[in-house]
């Protein structure tokens, strides 16, 4: 088995923050994270995929295909955007770099062309990364309240 892997770059803001926490909660869990307004990171997005090269080219898979897959799915909704805001995919799930990573998987799974789907690494900084091999996750969607308090 062969592994080849992809690398990404985007640059995103969030807030972690659990609506059904008090504010005192979201501050103690949370901290820093818990900055009403967001803050941002440099992310890197390292897509793997394993399989038997083909012996026609000697792919497991295309890593021009495999960067255009990643950029049209992930990094172009992503990239300079506030994650809890402004992706559609993100609404309601607290955008820690856990639930990226599983989020990204549902996201790339059956996008991929040849080879299989093997580990999603997303590092939100140099010393913090998570890894995620596509094991059965349930992610937990909040609901998304208006100005006036009403779940839309």
């Amino acid at each position: 088995m062969i592994y080849v892997t992809r690398k990404a770059h985007f640059s995103a803001s969030h807030r972690l923050y659990n609506p059904e926490f008090s504010d005192q909660q979201n501050q103690e869990i949370f901290d820093k994270c818990n900055n009403p307004n967001g803050h941002g990171h440099n992310y890197v997005v390292e897509v793997t995929v394993k399989g038997v090269p083909d012996p026609q080219t000697g792919y497991v898979i295309d890593l021009k295909k495999l960067a255009r897959i990643l950029d049209r799915e992930i990094i172009d909704k992503v990239d300079h955007k506030h994650l809890n805001h402004d992706v559609d995919f993100l609404r309601g799930i607290i955008p820690t770099a856990e639930n990226l990573a599983v989020v990204f998987w549902g996201i790339l799974k059956s996008s991929i062309p040849s080879g299989e789907l093997h580990s999603i690494k997303v590092f939100e900084s140099d010393n913090n990364f998570v890894e995620y091999y596509g094991e059965p996750i349930q992610l937990v969607r909040y609901g998304l309240l208006n100005q006036e308090g009403v779940e839309v």
